[in-house]
């Protein structure tokens, strides 16, 4: 167990509250897909320091579909640029569902690059040469942004192969109005592979959490797209990525975010987190019912709503050391073996859920072989939200069970009265004025009576 687990607990109980729903069926166009496992339900955070936290089957591989177009629209912003890709596919809601006809009148282009039109087109727009063939390049994205090599399920691609006139028909109509700039047919296959590329819904919240981290993979640290470029992806999904009720998404659950008929769902906030979803109960607009649920409870829960709580920066923890390096850590032998156990960890600002995360994450990181006791330093701390409170109370809580205990400098009681404290995380957190006191009586409750 950890202090960052409290995360873990909480995807698990909205995994538990959502397990049982029943509405919905799995996607029936698309034959390979009517074969999907009903119970399956899977969530994933992933954070912007690449912390990752799962519940249910968030290892459970299945397709992306339409989760693949923000990346591939980012792949063709990348090569073309903005003003290039906007004169062949627009970026206005379309108020329409996935497979709609959706061609501005006079030059037909189709509406954003979300829906299926749009999508061909966007693809289409992926150079395509004999050294670097544009299927190839997409795949390479998709897997920079998942941070991991990623694969085609085939029989998904053929059976989608097999069944997809309709993007067919599309490819053709916008081929007829000068808007496709490659063959139909060609698109049209390579969009059908991309929709067949096989991930997990932790996959997906690595791929969510590059976008919202501006760009680069928060866990293998590489630069993905431009900064430019993920906010251009982000705002398009916000307006138009959960197609004829995205307003509806933003206005309740305030977070850009894609569906995929697959029982894929991703969420982004924008330096804070990547979030994803999978359950192959769809309802009639093609996003996962349980997936829609938990993400929503989830944005309620943490207060993640775009518009109500801007991004804090990720200078939060300033401090995370053992208590043999302070200062005034007295000298000896026994004194500095027990104090190198001894985690400290400090923080500054005002604390929601993702700075309160971060904290979790430098308590479970604190202290030495085998971890000891840990103080946390409040001192600088200016403010927690009721968010923030419930997830460190349960974090405290979690290493309590686990054998920790824990210290606090908190001068201004910003984790609350020590009642409430006490409540929540079942003990009494000893409170002191200085690091240094709280260092020494953790030292002493190692080396024990006497």
């Amino acid at each position: 167990m950890s202090a960052s687990e409290a995360v873990t607990d909480t995807l698990r109980e909205l995994h538990g509250r959502f397990a049982g729903v029943r509405e919905g069926q799995p996607a029936d166009y698309i034959p390979e897909l009517a074969r999907a496992v009903s119970d399956d339900f899977g969530l994933a955070l992933v954070s912007m320091d690449g912390h990752a936290y799962g519940a249910g089957a968030a290892d459970t591989p299945f397709t992306l579909q339409s989760v693949s177009k923000p990346f591939v629209y980012a792949l063709a912003l990348t090569a073309l640029g903005l003003d290039e890709v906007t004169r062949w596919v627009g970026a206005e809601p379309s108020g329409e569902a996935f497979n709609a006809i959706s061609l501005e009148h006079g030059t037909g282009r189709p509406a954003n690059a979300m829906v299926n039109a749009g999508a061909i087109v966007t693809t289409a727009l992926v150079p395509d040469t004999r050294e670097a063939p544009a299927f190839q390049s997409i795949l390479t994205c998709l897997s920079r942004f998942a941070g991991r090599k990623l694969d085609v399920d085939e029989g998904v691609y053929g059976s989608e192969a097999a069944t997809g006139d309709r993007n067919r028909a599309l490819a053709y109509l916008i081929r007829s109005t000068g808007a496709l700039p490659v063959d139909p047919v060609a698109a049209v296959d390579t969009y059908f592979r991309q929709c067949a590329v096989r991930v997990t819904a932790l996959d997906l919240a690595v791929m969510a959490a590059t976008l919202a981290h501006g760009g680069v993979n928060p866990v293998t640290g590489e630069r993905v797209v431009s900064p430019e470029v993920a906010a251009q992806v982000l705002a398009v999904m916000a307006t138009c990525g959960m197609y004829d009720s995205s307003g509806d998404w933003l206005l309740r659950v305030g977070l850009p975010a894609k569906s995929g008929v697959s029982g894929g769902l991703i969420a982004a906030g924008p330096a804070r987190f990547g979030l994803a979803a999978y359950s192959p109960l769809l309802d009639a607009a093609g996003t996962s019912v349980r997936g829609h649920a938990a993400l929503a409870a989830l944005s309620e829960r943490f207060g993640l709503h775009l518009m109500r709580n801007p991004a804090l920066p990720g200078s939060t923890v300033t401090l995370v050391t053992t208590a043999d390096v302070l200062p005034s850590a007295p000298s000896g032998p026994h004194s500095r073996a027990l104090r190198e156990r001894v985690g400290v960890v400090a923080a500054q600002g005002a604390l929601d859920f993702t700075a309160a995360e971060r904290v979790l994450h430098a308590l479970d990181e604190s202290g030495g072989e085998p971890p000891g006791p840990v103080v946390l330093d409040l001192r600088e701390v200016t403010g927690a939200d009721s968010v923030a409170l419930s997830l460190l109370h349960a974090g405290l809580s979690r290493l309590a069970r686990d054998g920790r205990s824990a210290a606090v400098v908190d001068p201004g009681d910003r984790l609350g009265p020590p009642d409430l404290v006490r409540e929540r995380t079942g003990q009494d957190l000893p409170r002191f004025g200085s690091v240094e006191e709280a260092a020494e009586h953790c030292a002493q409750t190692l080396a024990g009576p006497g």
